[in-house]
């Protein structure tokens, strides 16, 4: 199956995913809901820079976690998220706290099922372009 996200590209979208669902109850209005609305996103913010550091991908400082096992885990994350609301009992605190859980859980899920499962560019490749000529 062609996947259309590449690795660079997965990259380059879970830096601003994760600082934006740390930001999000700020930025969405539901700071004051529910202890559990305002935990969630933040704490799977953290877990997608944290595992976004230790990628075995372009945009990482580690490669220790193998890019399937990141996408997996964006899958697992986003699924917590999108199912928070109902599960830990804020559905009812307003559209403004359980509107953006489920909508970043679906972003994050379809992001973990749409992007290539091996990197754009190989370690070999990555460190030629480092290297002082």
């Amino acid at each position: 199956m062609n996947r259309p996200i590449t690795s660079r590209m997965h990259g380059m979208l879970d830096y601003p995913a994760g600082v934006l669902l740390i930001a999000a109850p700020w930025l969405f209005g539901f700071s004051d809901a529910d202890d559990a609305a305002v935990a969630v996103p933040i704490t799977i913010g953290l877990v997608v820079l944290l595992q976004s550091l230790i990628t075995d991908y372009e945009l990482s400082i580690a490669n220790v976690l193998p890019l399937r096992a990141h996408l997996g885990l964006d899958v697992l994350a986003g699924l917590v998220l999108a199912l928070s609301p109902f599960v830990l009992g804020f559905s009812d605190e307003g559209a403004n706290a359980w509107v953006p859980h489920v909508v970043a859980g679906l972003a994050l899920i379809g992001s973990g099922l749409m992007t290539q499962r091996h990197r754009e560019t190989s370690r070999e490749a990555r460190g030629a372009r480092q290297r002082p000529a």
